[in-house]
């Protein structure tokens, strides 16, 4: 088994319906595409960069990940016709990565308004916490988002992440206002259960 205090590395990480790609500088057009379907950046309760700012945040993203608290992904679908990569839709990331322990945040998350719904997310989800309990050997991995947004906080409990709590006035949004975080996490031991349920979904899907 893989420790992250060896160092994680960019990885490929491929699904039913999508494949995650280490982010590259490659992607930005795909991302400007995907970001505007559904014009991300407006909404208020998350952190979506603006087509004009994805080449920034790209840029950010890989600084982190070169000082190993990040590891960046791009999301692409599967393109049905011939089994191999497809258009973008979005990106995500390991973060906040604790080496010591070891234990990340899945985060930094966005995918174009067209793929909501459509199985993308938790194939998504099931790849990246895959990943951290079976290879890198994570004993929890945390999720956290804006206590105002609703969608993302339903969609965490329902991957079977349990709340740990909020932690109140933990950071500024970009138009300056303070926000209150809520923090879930899901457990070495809960793993297989999440697993299951993650996988279930994903069958029922075409």
């Amino acid at each position: 088994m893989t420790s992250i205090e060896t160092g994680i590395v960019p990885v490929t990480l491929r699904g039913k319906f999508v494949i995650l790609e280490p982010l590259s500088r490659a992607h930005h057009d795909g991302l400007v595409e995907a970001v505007r379907d559904g014009e991300l950046w407006k909404l208020w309760y998350t952190s979506v960069p603006a087509p004009d700012q994805m080449a920034a945040e790209i840029d950010r993203r890989l600084a982190l990940q070169e000082r190993g608290s990040m590891l960046a992904f791009t999301t692409r679908l599967i393109d049905p016709a011939t089994g191999g990569p497809g258009a973008v839709i979005g990106m995500t990331t390991y973060m906040n990565i604790d080496a010591a322990t070891p234990r990340v945040e899945i985060g930094s998350t966005w995918n174009a308004a067209s793929a909501h719904g459509s199985g993308t997310n938790p194939d998504s989800k099931l790849l990246l916490l895959r990943h951290a309990f079976e290879t890198l050997g994570c004993p929890a991995v945390e999720f956290r988002t804006h206590w105002l947004n609703h969608q993302s906080r339903d969609a965490i409990a329902r991957l079977g992440a349990k709340q740990d709590g909020v932690l109140r006035s933990h950071a500024r949004t970009a138009d300056g206002i303070l926000r209150d975080t809520v923090v879930f996490s899901i457990l070495e031991h809960e793993w297989p259960m999440v697993r299951n349920g993650l996988e279930a979904r994903l069958a029922n899907r075409p």
